[in-house]
């Protein structure tokens, strides 16, 4: 059943407590990037892709969902299971042994959602595009989305797949820039400034969305609907997503601090407070 806007953002805060309630039990983890990257996701899941369950491998004739930086793991773990792929009690098993949900996602677990291992940077849009070029060969008009972190442009591989999209008209791809401007060592201007993104990415070909606002829900879906319209006409699709690291909780927000950091027990309860619920879902 679909779920009204309202629904999505009380969805969206209660993926924030779940993204931080993970890496808290474990001490280990990358909140920062998946708190910056929530609104991303539910609109992805609630109101743009179309996936059907129980999921399966080969997913013909649906949307597929590629998440090259895989270390923000907690959010898409969150997200499928709270669109319904697996119980969401099997949020408590995060980065434990035996676990199926692994720091970076992997597939010889049969983790339901997860077609790819990924989170060796740099890899996730080859991927994609390979999948979106399987695709046509076999007649499926479904679309492939693929999303990566700013920092991951600094691959040289993610150039050769820009190069090779655009060469080959790979016209069925929607991929998302979470443009934060940070990274693991600071901010993405003092690593390895990426410079003028937008046109960058026009010259290599590709038609180039940018959304101001990648922390407001609605702004989210609206660049995600007006991509879908750009498919089909002969050019990839690329969003540059700016978004706020860490965002929702305050003392995480703007920092790459937060990067790969677990909070303290009182941290935790500060945000909490922040992420506030009158009725939360906890697992």
């Amino acid at each position: 059943m679909s779920k009204s806007i309202e629904e999505l953002k009380s969805l969206t805060t209660q993926i924030r407590r779940d993204i931080l309630r993970m890496v808290h039990a474990v001490n280990s983890g990358h909140p920062g990037g998946s708190l910056g990257c929530t609104e991303y996701f539910t609109a992805l899941y609630g109101k743009i892709l179309n996936y059907k369950l129980p999921f399966t491998m080969e997913g013909k004739n649906e949307d597929h969902f590629y998440l090259s930086n895989g270390h923000i793991s907690p959010v898409f773990y969150s997200t499928l299971a709270r669109f319904g792929f697996f119980p969401v009690d099997e949020l408590k098993t995060f980065r434990k042994l035996d676990s199926r949900l692994q720091g970076h996602p992997t597939t010889h677990e049969g983790l339901e959602g997860i077609r790819v291992a990924s989170g060796s940077l740099g890899q996730g849009l080859s991927v994609a595009l390979g999948v979106a070029q399987g695709k046509k060969l076999d007649g499926d008009t479904s679309l492939v989305y693929s999303l990566h972190g700013d920092g991951e442009l600094q691959e040289g591989q993610v150039w050769e797949a820009f190069m090779y999209a655009a060469g080959n008209k790979v016209d069925n791809i929607i991929s998302t820039i979470d443009y934060n401007g940070q990274q693991i060592d600071g901010s993405t201007d003092n690593v390895l400034s990426l410079g003028n993104l937008h046109a960058k990415l026009e010259a290599f070909g590709w038609t180039v969305l940018e959304e101001k606002n990648g922390n407001d829900l609605e702004a989210v879906i609206a660049i995600l609907e007006r991509a879908k319209a750009e498919t089909g006409k002969g050019k990839p699709v690329v969003i540059i997503l700016h978004t706020i690291m860490g965002n929702g909780v305050d003392y995480m927000m703007g920092t790459h601090a937060w990067h790969g950091k677990a909070p303290s027990d009182e941290q935790l309860d500060t945000a909490f407070k922040q992420l506030y619920l009158e009725a939360p879902a906890d697992y």
